[in-house]
């Protein structure tokens, strides 16, 4: 994956550096090939990871059923599969525009 997103179908794999006990849930900026995003969790038994996964689905106006983490669960390394989003961050839209040209 030369990006921090391809599209592989309809689903959406993102490769994500989580950034856990952050004051904010948000997604940041592009940090090579992956999208870091801060999460206000503890990085305690997943709870970051499960945290990052619900504010996702909302981002991507998703159920959260329809992400999967394929690998980082307990790691800030991680990716995730996004099954048939509805709607893309900017960040994400803007990357996808950039690469069709």
């Amino acid at each position: 994956m030369s990006s921090f997103c391809q599209w592989q179908g309809d689903t959406l794999v993102l490769n994500i550096l989580g950034r856990p006990r952050a004051k904010k849930t948000k997604i940041g900026k592009v940090n090579g090939r992956q999208l870091e995003i801060h999460v206000a969790e503890n990085p305690v038994r997943g709870r970051a990871t499960a945290h990052l996964v619900t504010f996702l689905a909302g981002e991507f106006d998703v159920p959260e059923s329809a992400i999967t983490v394929v690998f980082g669960v307990y790691n800030v390394n991680k990716q995730l599969r996004i099954t048939a989003p509805k709607r893309l961050p900017a960040v994400i839209a803007k990357q996808q525009d950039a690469a069709s040209r």
